[in-house]
């Protein structure tokens, strides 16, 4: 039997509209993207084979084209509908924190980190440049490396900070592997980096660490 068929309050979209998108399943998320399915397969069904297939959610999100394509009965549209709600995700959090906005929320400042790093398979390392009213300037990602790890050079650092005349700094990368918690080496270019900053009277605020479902803040630790 068809998802039409089913009564008004299990059908993915229905229940969504009356009890909000924070009600519903990942399954049944993924089912209003698939829209419609094959003989034998409710849209809700080949959702449940993904899951299943890909392991969860963020696999399902992060496969690229040509695997997610290989499941039966979804292709190229739900492809493309399931990146661009990410993509209008990630530009939402930006939104919240754009340039002029105080970063007087450290939870906005972590997800938008979050959004911005954690899928990458790759370090990278990126910092947020604020004014003497902790607004931000900008936000860049300034290195990039392997999943080892990725050099990270103060001076370029300070010479981005001069360039936008900050007063501020935060800085932050991921960890590819999904472990949050900083190495003896993070610990140690962060200092190197709050001494560089210092000498052009620029404060470092804060070091995140991005993982899988956390983010570790050096300054929460007394780090910084």
């Amino acid at each position: 039997m068809g998802i039409k068929h089913w009564p008004a309050v299990e059908r993915p979209r229905e229940k969504l509209l009356a009890r909000g998108a924070q009600a519903l399943s990942d399954a049944e998320l993924l089912a209003i993207f698939i829209g419609s399915g094959i003989a034998g397969h409710t849209a809700l069904d080949l959702s449940r084979l993904l899951l299943a297939r890909f392991g969860d959610l963020r696999a399902t999100l992060d496969a690229n084209h040509e695997e997610f394509c290989r499941t039966p009965g979804v292709g190229d549209a739900c492809y493309a509908l399931l990146q661009a709600a990410l993509e209008l995700g990630r530009r939402y959090l930006e939104c919240r924190i754009r340039r002029g906005t105080p970063l007087g929320c450290p939870a906005d400042t972590r997800r938008f980190l979050t959004a911005r790093l954690r899928s990458h398979e790759h370090e990278v390392f990126a910092c947020l440049f604020l004014d003497n009213r902790h607004r931000l300037i900008c936000f860049e990602e300034l290195f990039r490396g392997t999943v080892n790890g990725a050099s990270v050079y103060p001076r370029e650092i300070a010479k981005r900070g001069l360039y936008h005349n900050a007063a501020a700094i935060i800085i932050a990368h991921n960890h590819p592997s999904g472990v949050a918690e900083p190495s003896q080496a993070d610990r140690a270019i962060t200092g190197r980096i709050r001494d560089a900053m210092a000498l052009i009277d620029v404060r470092l605020m804060d070091h995140f660490v991005v993982g899988d479902g956390q983010i570790v803040s050096f300054a929460e630790r007394g780090w910084i």
